[in-house]
């Protein structure tokens, strides 16, 4: 904050204000979701708010709970209630996930990951980020018709007697009424955030009314004190467990804030630190933990909402966590009014708006493999683990792209006379000879470069004496190319052939002197720096 220009302290404080406003009824909703309550909630809010705010590398990022991480953090209350028999004991556990997810954020910070993010299929992301809205969705569908919902989305349906046996409908009159106002507001006027007036909203009939529903009820005010007891409490058993939840916190955290870091940027016109952000997140998240609260990422709507409010610098972000602390210590009895079906409204419409109806309208447009992936993605992530479905989602794109890419290297390098195919240029002067073929080979050598060129030797007429492998436009050669190469050349001097190798580039050329390729199955006389240089050789 040193050298701050205080011509921005305005747009700053107004950006943070109307951020934290609309971050405060969804960090409660997120908290419920979550099964640490409420209170766990506003921990997390004002924790990543200003701590990702001071140290990370987006000035205009607002950061806290959000939809995808709170799907992941109740997953891991799950776990830990099953394991320890309540919530209670088993929050050392649900705790040290939080504080290993932080921990492992700032190690991907340091290690510069963040720029290798991008790299991450968009069908997986699309697939995972789909899922999650329609888990938030799935599960809010109960505490909507007034009950208490269970932690798997399969039991939302399976047990859905339930629910409609005991329906509440003055709980399901708020939700529905949360609902229209959330989206109806903005029609009204967009100076006022949709989601504090749909609070309200629906609090205030609710109170008006004196309605029998289900209210988030009594949360502790005042500064949360610190549970660094909890982790010493947790058995030696649950560590792979953690580390494993841990790792899926970070990334998944570390996605869903560059994706918004992104965002801000396009916004703003700036260039974001993912390495500092990262580091940033990952402090936040830490300290989330040690107070009990869940974790979070930057959020995209508070940090577009604060962006066009005016923030400028990181200022924005610790005010918007500092709001959040102000309503920690001054709203606790008010805020236990709020009925659950009121904060399930507002989860269903973040939960609608996380899913990307982009990629589902275009899935009869885009390639099958990528239709195939994330569809696998979307029904594991909402239907499954989490974790599998990512970690899935990335084997099977990996394995489809292994697939097109072998398919496309098999058909650029074909075996083919030169009579059907034109010849280049400079191989007229031996277009005519059937005793020299030529091959021309294209891009890298690498696994996907298998049956095609293994069966060489097969595929020559008893004819051909020479083989001319042209390899001017391949530029690397891996390991399972290198042996491919290597089997197919020893076929061919099993069979008589005499392999000539044309225009090796550096790579490739000193990865086969270093095996022995060259000179034990290609003569150093069979090696050529131009295909011109052979042809003279032949001519002379």
């Amino acid at each position: 904050m040193l050298g701050y220009e205080f011509k921005n302290l305005k747009g700053d404080i107004s950006g943070g204000l109307i951020a934290g406003i609309i971050a405060l009824p969804l960090a409660l909703a997120f908290g419920v979701q979550s099964g640490m309550g409420a209170a766990a909630g506003l921990y997390g809010a004002i924790a990543v708010g200003i701590f990702a705010a001071m140290f990370g590398g987006t000035p205009t990022q607002a950061s806290g709970p959000t939809g995808p991480m709170t799907v992941v953090s109740a997953a891991i209350v799950v776990y830990a209630v099953q394991a320890a028999g309540d919530l209670e004991s088993g929050l050392g556990i649900v705790l040290l996930c939080f504080l290993a997810g932080g921990v492992f954020q700032i190690l991907l910070g340091f290690l510069g990951v963040g720029k290798y993010i991008r790299y991450f299929p968009y069908p997986v992301v699309s697939g995972f980020m789909s899922g999650v809205g329609l888990i938030i969705i799935i599960l809010q569908l109960w505490p909507l018709l007034g009950s208490k919902s269970p932690k798997s989305t399969i039991e939302v349906f399976t047990k859905i007697s339930e629910p409609l046996a005991t329906i509440n409908v003055w709980a399901v009159v708020l939700g529905v009424l949360t609902i229209a106002v959330n989206y109806g507001f903005p029609r009204i006027t967009k100076k006022v955030p949709s989601v504090l007036v749909a609070l309200l909203v629906g609090t205030g009939v609710a109170i008006a009314l004196r309605l029998d529903v289900p209210v988030i009820g009594d949360i502790p005010s005042g500064f949360p004190p610190l549970r660094i007891s909890s982790f010493l409490s947790v058995s030696s058993e649950h560590y792979v467990f953690i580390l494993q939840s841990g790792m899926t916190l970070a990334l998944l955290g570390s996605i869903d804030s560059l994706l918004t870091s992104v965002i801000a940027d396009n916004i703003t016109k700036d260039q974001h630190n993912s390495k500092r952000e990262l580091i940033g997140q990952g402090i936040g998240n830490v300290v989330a933990s040690v107070f009990g609260g869940i974790p979070g990422a930057g959020a995209t709507k508070g940090t577009v909402v604060a962006i066009n409010a005016g923030a400028k610098t990181r200022l924005s972000g610790i005010t918007h966590g500092l709001f959040q602390l102000l309503a920690l210590l001054g709203l606790g009895t008010l805020v236990s009014y709020i009925p659950l079906s009121v904060l399930a409204g507002l989860l269903i419409s973040v939960g609608f708006a996380i899913i990307d109806y982009r990629s589902l309208g275009h899935l009869k447009y885009i390639p099958r493999a990528d239709a195939v992936v994330m569809i696998v993605v979307l029904i594991w992530t909402v239907f499954g683990n989490l974790i599998h479905a990512v970690a899935a989602g990335v084997v099977l794109a990996s394995i489809l792209f292994m697939k097109q890419s072998s398919d496309l290297a098999e058909s650029a390098s074909t075996i083919k006379k030169l009579e059907p195919e034109p010849p280049w240029p400079d191989e007229e002067a031996v277009a005519d000879d059937p005793s020299i073929y030529v091959k021309h080979l294209y891009g890298p050598l690498f696994f996907g470069f298998t049956s095609g060129f293994r069966t060489l030797s097969e595929s020559l007429p008893s004819s051909a004496k020479i083989l001319v492998v042209r390899m001017e436009r391949v530029p690397s050669i891996d390991q399972s190319g290198l042996y491919t190469l290597e089997d197919t050349l020893l076929q061919l001097n099993k069979a008589g052939k005499t392999v000539t190798l044309t225009g090796l580039q550096t790579q490739p050329e000193d990865m086969l002197r270093r095996i022995g390729i060259i000179p034990n199955l290609v003569p150093e006389d069979q090696v050529f720096k131009t295909f011109e240089s052979f042809v003279k050789r032949e001519q002379s």
